[in-house]
């Protein structure tokens, strides 16, 4: 069986963001994903169940503990200009 790899008109890549450097193929079991520019890939089952690759890292798994800045009240005060009596 020969794979024939055909580019996908219109699509963009997830990680570089060029514009129809995708091309995508079957096998027996699963649908291929690639990019020619930057040798992104993926594969998803025939079925439509993605294939886990690991947790992506995020901030909340990637461990020790996330400091946020303090935040400040804002108070809006009317115009005294523009209010009506």
């Amino acid at each position: 069986m020969t794979i024939v790899k055909r580019f996908i008109a219109g699509a963009v890549c997830p990680r570089c963001g060029k514009m129809d450097t995708l091309r995508m193929y079957r096998d027996e079991s699963h649908e291929h994903r690639e990019c020619v520019s930057c040798d992104f890939s993926d594969a998803m089952a025939l079925d439509g169940s993605d294939q886990p690759k690991g947790e992506l890292d995020t901030r909340v798994n990637r461990g020790g503990k996330v400091e946020l800045e303090p935040a400040q009240p804002l108070n809006f005060v009317p115009n005294p200009s523009t209010t009506k009596h």
